[in-house]
């Protein structure tokens, strides 16, 4: 797994908090065998060392209003883009962007509220990006599988 840096204990802590951020000390403390001052201390270390970025709620659109979610693949000219990036980042629909191996290739997510809002997405900021060689675009229909606490 993805926590093999970390000693045996930090990895006991890492994973309780990913289950559940909320999670006190106390309780991490009797899970692992520390006491709660020393678990503070570890997730203090953790946190300094920037292994633990952030704590945070995560939400689930399609509960809530049924939302659409879907992957870009987008081929740019390589001159264009620093601006498709721009663009794309300024989108609040807009959630993920990663820069893949390949010839300028972004991989994208974004997230609107029904699938009418998804389409003027693509119409109105995805379609009209400067310099797309090309452009692949793929719904998510279900989560089968989502490792929480792992930001690559």
């Amino acid at each position: 797994m993805f926590l093999e840096g970390l000693d045996e204990l930090d990895q006991k802590i890492v994973q309780l908090l990913i289950k559940n951020a909320r999670t006190s000390y106390s309780e991490i403390g009797q899970q692992v065998g520390l006491s709660r001052v020393a678990v503070k201390m570890r997730v203090q270390a953790l946190e300094q060392r920037e292994v633990i970025e952030e704590y945070t709620t995560i939400i689930n659109p399609r509960k809530i209003s049924g939302a659409v979610s879907c992957y870009f693949e987008i081929e740019t000219e390589p001159g264009a883009l620093a601006a498709v990036i721009d663009l794309l980042n300024a989108s609040d629909d807009i959630t993920q962007i990663y820069r893949v191996t390949g010839r300028d290739k972004l991989h994208v997510h974004a997230v609107a509220p029904s699938a009418q809002a998804m389409e003027t997405l693509i119409r109105e900021l995805i379609d009209p990006l400067p310099g797309v060689t090309s452009c692949s675009c793929n719904i998510i229909l279900s989560r089968i599988k989502d490792v929480k606490g792992l930001r690559l």
